[in-house]
């Protein structure tokens, strides 16, 4: 089939008229679509082909050429996206006779690291304390921070202990045994020891909370004696990692990916690991490996004489 450029744009713009009409697209939608279209163009030119003689290796080219560029697999997808609307609607209007985009699919996004706290940074906000906070508050932030940090507790398996064991509770303390009881997911429980700190900061929450304990058997209350929710937890976690002086603002979670990799960095036991943080599968846990070697490269990199040094020329 012949390339006529001029069809190619004619066509491109039937197609968006046909996306803003009929299928009522939002202008930001549209704008992306005629983004993608004119890198469309572009890449069929280069082939010199047109449009409808594009094939799927012209497409799978395409996306090496973004992938290299360092387009983001979502932002392939979304391009991906508008070519593949655009050759179905070629198709339904007899100009074209399969569609080139069908199983060209994004690369895969690259499963990101959990962030965590250096070991320095996360102990600094353990020991922080708000001399201008009331007490009893103090004494339950610095308990939530101790647990989360210390346990690895998901925010979940945290507002759900109760003070004491019961036949209704999720979860408890026990203090004599130096360990904490979590119902985790899928109504699996387990049993996490709590270390010095952490056993220290209980006692002193417990004996605060007399003074706004209601009816509820919650561990984790607030001044009206009303169990804490997740939203309010991490509202006051951010407020406390900012107070303490920390650059990054701290949710719960990243205190519990900060347990794991300092337990995995001393121990190396991944099995353990996987153990106290209550994931069902050993590949879940095997991502704070990665952040584990990150730990090791950044050491070599600031401690080896010749890491990163250029070869010297001569």
């Amino acid at each position: 089939m012949a390339h006529h450029p001029i069809d190619d744009a004619n066509l491109v713009q039937a197609y968006l008229t046909h996306a803003r009409v009929e299928k009522r697209l939002a202008d930001r939608s549209l704008t992306l679509y005629r983004a993608a279209l004119q890198r469309l163009l572009e890449l069929a030119a280069a082939h010199g082909v047109g449009l409808r003689d594009v094939g799927s290796h012209v497409i799978r080219q395409g996306v090496a050429g973004m992938h290299a560029a360092g387009r983001s697999p979502k932002g392939i997808a979304l391009v991906l996206s508008g070519w593949r609307g655009f050759y179905v609607w070629l198709g339904r209007e007899g100009q074209v006779g399969s569609n080139p985009v069908s199983g060209v699919r994004a690369p895969k996004a690259g499963r990101p690291l959990p962030k965590a706290l250096d070991v320095d940074d996360a102990v600094a906000l353990a020991a922080y304390t708000d001399a201008d906070e009331d007490p009893v508050r103090e004494a339950r932030d610095a308990c939530i921070v101790e647990l989360l940090y210390g346990c690895g507790l998901r925010i979940g398996e945290l507002v759900g202990l109760d003070v004491a064991a019961s036949a209704a509770a999720r979860g408890w303390p026990d203090l004599d045994d130096g360990v904490v009881h979590v119902l985790g997911k899928g109504g699996k429980r387990r049993s996490v020891p709590i270390g010095a700190q952490a056993l220290a900061a209980l006692g002193t929450w417990l004996q605060a909370r007399a003074a706004w304990a209601g009816a509820v058997p919650a561990l984790f209350i607030n001044p009206q004696g009303g169990r804490l929710t997740p939203q309010h937890i991490r509202w006051r976690l951010r407020q406390r990692s900012a107070r303490s002086g920390l650059a990054t603002p701290v949710h719960p979670h990243m205190l519990r990916h900060s347990f794991a990799s300092h337990v995995l960095q001393s121990s190396g036991d991944l099995r353990a690991v996987q153990e106290l943080l209550g994931h069902a599968s050993i590949g879940t846990t095997q991502v704070y490996t990665r952040l584990d070697y990150q730990h090791l490269a950044r050491v070599y990199d600031a401690a080896h004489p010749r890491a990163g040094r250029k070869p010297d020329r001569g």
